[in-house]
């Protein structure tokens, strides 16, 4: 568990339900942008196959776990976002299926594929690659 006084860079509280609520909401609406699929979102948040059932609770805006491990993994999803916005102002088809084309810094995989496979490390490489395509 999450120290209780833990917040994030901006001073929110992602200890508390509310904040985790909206926090899922915006993961489930940037899964459904990149369309994925069930088995995706599960692999990306950190859950096992048979946890479908959090997805739907996650849409309807019940709060993610209060761990480490589930709040780590989405604020780097959430970074990916922020920098393919930044990176593609103006296109909005770019920004939302770039994690499905492939990339030859990634030998020739996906940043999706990456991150499947190498679970919250490629989630981080990813977002660390972008970081870098944006000059920081």
């Amino acid at each position: 568990m999450l120290a209780p006084n833990l917040r994030d860079h901006d001073g929110i509280d992602l200890t508390t339900e509310e904040s985790r609520s909206r926090l899922a909401k915006l993961l489930t609406n940037l899964f459904a942008r990149w369309e994925l699929t069930s088995t995706e979102q599960l692999n990306l948040l950190g859950l096992s196959a048979t946890s479908r059932s959090l997805l739907t609770k996650y849409r309807r805006g019940g709060p993610l776990a209060n761990s480490r491990d589930m709040l780590d993994r989405a604020g780097w999803l959430l970074a990916i976002h922020k920098s393919l916005r930044l990176l593609y102002p103006r296109n909005e088809a770019l920004r939302y299926s770039w994690v499905k084309r492939r990339n030859r810094d990634f030998d020739n995989h996906t940043p999706l594929e990456v991150m499947m496979r190498e679970g919250i490390i490629g989630i981080a490489k990813v977002s660390r690659y972008l970081d870098m395509e944006r000059g920081l």
